[in-house]
């Protein structure tokens, strides 16, 4: 079974901490084994996106919960690759949907 938690529409370093923390109280009462952050609503960001994500992620992982970051915009899979954490949130694959591992891909 799978929580999904939903991004706001931005997540900036204003926004970060608020956003963690409602994610943190989600992923207490979700009794799943699999946590999905839907990022479709994400339009506004920075880095502190990234941040929030891998807080969320290690927060699933302690929990031993599995994690997953949903339908995430090309402007956050392209800012987690140039921070090289892409692979750790599995956005990599996000960013190629539709393409095998051998196709260029621009993001």
């Amino acid at each position: 079974m799978t929580g999904v938690l939903v991004l706001p529409a931005t997540v900036t370093v204003r926004e970060a901490r608020d956003t963690l923390r409602m994610l943190r109280q989600a992923l207490r009462r979700d009794g799943t084994d699999s946590v999905v952050v839907d990022a479709a609503p994400l339009r506004d960001f920075d880095s502190a996106a990234l941040a929030v994500l891998l807080a969320c992620r290690r927060l699933a992982q302690d929990w031993g919960k599995a994690f997953t970051v949903q339908a995430p915009p090309a402007q956050l899979v392209s800012l987690a690759g140039l921070y090289g954490v892409d692979v750790l949130l599995n956005l990599r694959s996000a960013g190629v949907a539709e393409h095998d591992d051998r196709s260029p891909v621009s993001v």
